[in-house]
């Protein structure tokens, strides 16, 4: 080889442990909340300087986690003493603890071979591999679909897990996604599991769960954003997008903001800096347009809509401008049961499952996945949050076992609960 491949190679070498530079002296602060109005300065804190919120908290119950720039600190501060709120530091450096946690990673790996899919974060190349074995190996009861095309060109796809081909409306049918927040790896190792319960390990007290529900898993919600995560920016949350009239220098649109339901009212920025953008307007994302023609095709049979996030140990449902659905009953219902499941097994490191609307519990929203399901007609429409056990975005692949077996119960449980609603609601 000339010296030419080793210039390159020691160029790329050089981009690649440099990536996470981009937080050096970036600081994370818990903030303690008293009251809504501290909630309240937090979220005016996030509009005016747009700092990044890791956790928003709930009063009394839980801290706030915020990522400030050097930049951003000295107002930061200010705005909190001036409020009265106690805050300490609980990351000094985010480059250093990105770069140690991308270590630890690639030590881990190296130490497990023979690994599932399932008990890693898998890329994305991974991860369709996975689903077209999955419908190669199990064509009677598993259907990949091609959904469409991320903004970047990227195939988004999902399966169908059914044993009567989807032909039987006597059956809900559970759509679970994750990924739509690109930083927020931890996600989609769960809808892989949960496929594998389903397909390939399904146990004699679980065959219920195959023959009475239809099941659609899309485990990227983000294709973009998530490859962005692993190649550039650790901390990306956004799509990629690029609308060059609204700016030349920042991309992307929280997902989870882009939807059509109380558009660009609460909870959004303008700055489309911001991790909070939800776009020129409703469904701008090719992303969340998929998400929608999966609700429209299978709606009058979609009992229970979960979209899985991370983190905070939340179940939550609509809507997120702190008002209540007409079964705001049965939804609480659906959503304490699946905690209560999950709390049974949990480890000592997470919290308890907190469970309630999503405006009241954490902070007004609009244009959410979990609202626009809601409003649309889906009966149970929820958001999980997933355990963080204290390292936020940078959950240790040691972790992911039980995150996987965890959730899975909760899923399990709402699943056979959303099943006697559907028998309810359609008659049978």
């Amino acid at each position: 080889m000339d010296a030419s491949f080793f210039v390159i190679l020691a160029l790329v070498s050089s981009v690649f442990a440099g990536k996470h530079d981009i937080y050096s002296r970036h600081a994370v602060y818990g903030v303690e909340l008293r009251d809504q109005d501290d909630v309240a300065t937090l979220f005016n804190l996030q509009q005016k300087l747009n700092v990044d919120i890791w956790q928003h908290g709930m009063a009394r119950v839980r801290d706030a986690e915020v990522m400030v720039s050097p930049e951003q600190s000295k107002e930061f501060f200010e705005t909190l003493d001036n409020n009265g709120l106690k805050y300490y530091l609980k990351i000094e450096d985010v480059s250093k603890v990105l770069k140690e946690h991308e270590e630890d990673l690639a030590k881990w790996r190296r130490n497990r071979n023979n690994r599932m899919i399932f008990q890693d974060y898998p890329r994305y190349a991974e991860v369709n591999q996975y689903m077209e074995d999955i419908a190669a190996r199990y064509p009677n009861l598993v259907t990949l679909v091609n959904a469409g095309k991320s903004f970047e060109g990227r195939d988004i796809k999902y399966l169908k897990i059914s044993t009567t081909n989807f032909e039987d409306p006597r059956k809900p049918v559970y759509f679970m996604d994750a990924m739509m927040h690109a930083r927020e790896w931890v996600t989609t190792p769960v809808t892989i599991y949960s496929v594998f319960r389903l397909v390939e390990n399904l146990r004699d007290d679980e065959r219920d769960l195959l023959e009475d529900i239809d099941w659609i898993i899309l485990p990227i919600v983000n294709p973009d954003g998530y490859e962005f995560s692993h190649t550039d920016d650790r901390l990306w949350r956004r799509t990629r997008s690029v609308n060059l009239e609204v700016s030349t220098t920042c991309f992307g649109v929280d997902p989870n903001r882009n939807f059509d339901v109380d558009f660009n009212t609460l909870g959004v920025s303008s700055d489309p800096c911001s991790q909070t953008y939800p776009g020129v307007a409703p469904f701008s994302e090719a992303e969340t347009r998929i998400i929608r023609d999966i609700f429209l095709k299978y709606l009058p049979r979609i009992q229970l809509y979960n979209d899985i996030h991370s983190h905070g140990n939340y179940v939550l449902f609509g809507f997120g401008n702190n008002t209540l659905t007409p079964n705001v009953a049965q939804l609480h219902h659906v959503a304490a049961a699946m905690g209560a499941a999950m709390d049974a097994v949990k480890l000592p490191e997470a919290g308890y499952y907190l469970i309630g609307n999503s405006g009241l519990v954490l902070y007004k929203t609009s244009g959410c996945g979990q609202d626009y399901g809601q409003h649309i007609g889906v009966p149970f429409s929820l958001t999980m949050e997933l355990p963080g056990y204290g390292y936020s975005f940078r959950v240790p692949p040691s972790f992911i076992d039980h995150i996987n077996e965890e959730t899975w119960k909760g899923i399990a449980i709402s699943a056979r609960i959303s099943k006697i609603h559907y028998r309810s609601r359609v008659g049978r």
